[in-house]
């Protein structure tokens, strides 16, 4: 890999990017250690910072990129303006802090092991399959078998991402297992997702495997996972976050706000424009008027610019962002029965997430009731001449996929898995695509390409290298 990060000078150098770039973020205690003096620490002490971590992966320069790449978000200016293009170079992408946060949640296991502490071992595992699946979601194959152990495996095979796949599966049933135990040690003060809910934590493993069934077209296999994952609103797992710029701010609004104001932007986007197709449509059920509002805002950047709503809407200062939620369990629910045939069901978890979408819950605020309508859908609704099948596509199946692949890519804004989404629909069968435009040239982005120092440094990188038009091996 070269991946010169020893598991002692890992959590040093980990605690110090994690402590210059958000000092005193969530205000954990445990996070404010000297790392000049960082020998060893606790698995406690561990968790914090790796929590931290993976929760900052979920909101980097990674997710941006991706959003643009999904055609939700617009790059304006500067650097992103190339992304747009979908210019971008192997000096692009970096995968630190990638690996040495996986690395430490490898390690929260073996220090969990030492002391018998089941628990806080299933918390680990799922952290380390959170962010190896980010890795080879965007990268294809990656490694990972021999990835956290330097001395042994100093340039690490790539693993095939259908074999990643496989093994992070394995991980979080392994991670529900220990998280079924009677009993482990208390993590509450050091969690600042679930406050030491283990019952929280084993149903955002299930939902996290029926993500990743979902991506490799196993739709029973996620259905069941589905069915035991997060049952509600109060189990969505979100970073919370503060008023305090450089503290414990939402990176979104540092971003878009703060440091990089105008350089990216809705204007030309497709997301906005769905969105605007369904409001005052023939759709006499749904008025997306006060989620449009929620998620944009005119000129804030600049006179007449669709800006990110970081005065009083999705993006403000403490927005709370999501890494795992209710709605996208029943959507996954949704599109996976549908993708069998059972639409009745599918009906049924689109309509849930309506429902909580109809009382204006929305990643842990409330969104305006101006505007805001999601009455219940019936299958007639999808009919050839139903409100919800504008496209007056042929079957229930297909309108009803439709709307459901709508409503999760609306959904997704500013998560990663919209990209996903994006590549996985290509081949999802029966085939049901949202008509996304590209910004430029003639060839959708399919994945990242693979780092500059990786390249450098470790010999098993695939050769010859893909590009960022080459498709990732699941989706082909």
């Amino acid at each position: 890999m070269k991946f010169i990060f020893s598991h002692k000078i890992a959590i040093a150098l980990l605690s110090l990017m994690l402590l210059s770039s958000c000092q005193d973020l969530f205000n954990e205690s445990n996070i404010k250690s000297n790392p000049n003096a960082v020998t060893d620490v606790d698995v406690a002490t561990l968790l914090s910072g790796t929590l931290l971590g993976t929760a900052m992966l979920h909101e980097d320069t990674d997710v941006r990129i991706s959003a643009i790449w999904a055609g939700q978000l617009n790059g304006l200016s500067r650097q992103h303006q190339t992304f747009a293009s979908y210019i971008v170079s192997a000096g692009t992408f970096s995968w630190s802090p990638l690996y040495p946060v996986a690395s430490q949640a490898r390690l929260i296991q073996t220090k969990a092991d030492l002391v018998g502490d089941k628990w806080t071992k299933g918390v680990g595992q799922i952290l380390e399959a959170l962010v190896i699946a980010k890795a080879t979601d965007l990268y294809g194959d990656v490694p990972y078998s021999q990835a956290f152990d330097d001395v042994k495996y100093p340039t690490p095979v790539f693993d095939k991402q259908a074999s990643v796949y496989g093994a992070l599966q394995t991980v979080l049933d392994n991670a529900i297992q220990n998280l079924s135990a009677s009993a482990g040690l208390s993590f509450s003060a050091q969690d600042f997702i679930y406050k030491g809910d283990v019952k929280k934590w084993k149903a955002a493993a299930y939902t996290l495997k029926a993500r990743l069934y979902l991506h490799t077209g196993e739709y029973a296999k996620a259905v069941t996972s589905a069915g035991l994952g997060i049952s509600s609103s109060a189990g969505d797992a979100l970073t919370p976050h503060g008023t305090s710029q450089g503290v414990d701010d939402n990176q979104n609004y540092d971003f878009f706000r703060i440091n990089r104001a105008g350089d990216t932007g809705f204007d030309g986007a497709y997301l906005p424009a769905l969105m605007q197709s369904r409001i005052g449509s023939a759709n006499t059920k749904t008025n997306e008027t006060a989620l449009y509002n929620h998620y944009f805002k005119i000129g804030i950047s600049t006179t007449g610019a669709l800006d990110p709503n970081t005065a009083d809407g999705m993006f403000t200062e403490d927005a709370s962002h999501p890494i795992l939620t209710y709605y996208e369990n029943q959507l996954i629910i949704a599109e996976a029965q549908a993708r069998l045939g059972v639409n009745d069901k599918a009906l049924e978890a689109l309509n849930l997430v309506r429902a909580g979408l109809a009382t204006g819950y929305l990643h842990g605020k409330t969104i305006s009731a101006t505007g805001r309508k999601y009455d219940a859908y019936t299958q007639s609704d999808f009919g050839p001449a139903g409100l919800a099948n504008p496209a007056k596509l042929a079957t229930v199946q297909t309108a009803l996929l439709y709307e459901i692949v709508a409503q999760r890519y609306i959904f997704f804004l500013m998560q990663y898995e919209a990209f996903n989404d994006v590549r996985r629909l290509e081949k999802a069968a029966p085939i049901v695509q949202l008509p996304i435009p590209l910004y430029a040239g003639t060839k959708k982005p399919q994945r990242f390409i693979y780092p500059q120092n990786e390249i450098n440094t470790n010999p098993n990188v695939p050769n010859p290298l893909p590009d960022q038009f080459q498709k990732l091996q699941i989706y082909q």
